[in-house]
């Protein structure tokens, strides 16, 4: 009786030795809001970055093989050495500055998002001049152990930082 009572209740998993109780997904609302806080922290990651330090960045990325990154110096990394490896070659640059976002735009659906924007800002190239930034980013991340992890990064390029 117990069982039946809460399987007509809504609990997400039931079978027929008991129940499996599991919390509700979050409505589609409450995943655009973390999405959002997601994005705000790889932005914070991104400007730390620019300090030198890749701690906060390593943290926000899904480690996962299928994760991709085109960044704005160009190249195509697959993968989370790949991806790992390109972060550790920009931490290194310590190019200064501060990148925000503007015009978000948010898509969620089944445990994945996109989110589309400008990145607006200035950095300072490996001579010393600043270098003002206006890029159209996409940034895809996937609901991975109940936290949005980054599994895609592709930005404009900015011809001064590509690579040979």
């Amino acid at each position: 009786m117990f069982v039946a009572v809460m399987c007509m209740a809504g609990v997400s998993a039931c079978s027929h030795k008991g129940v499996v109780a599991s919390a509700p997904a979050p409505s589609l609302a409450q995943q655009e809001q973390d999405v959002r806080k997601a994005i705000t922290q790889f932005y914070t990651a991104l400007n730390v970055v620019f300090t030198g330090d890749g701690k906060l960045m390593n943290e926000l990325w899904s480690h996962a093989d299928d994760i991709t990154y085109m960044g704005p110096s160009g190249g195509f990394q697959i993968g989370w050495k790949q991806v790992g490896e390109e972060w550790d070659r920009q931490v290194a640059f310590k190019l200064g500055g501060k990148i925000e976002p503007t015009d978000l735009h948010v898509t969620v659906s089944n445990g994945l998002a996109v989110v589309s924007n400008y990145e607006k800002g200035a950095n300072v190239d490996a001579k010393g001049k600043d270098i003002s930034v206006s890029l159209r980013v996409t940034s895809m991340f996937r609901l991975e152990g109940g936290h949005w992890k980054m599994i895609g990064h592709h930005t404009d390029l900015i011809p001064s930082l590509g690579k040979k």
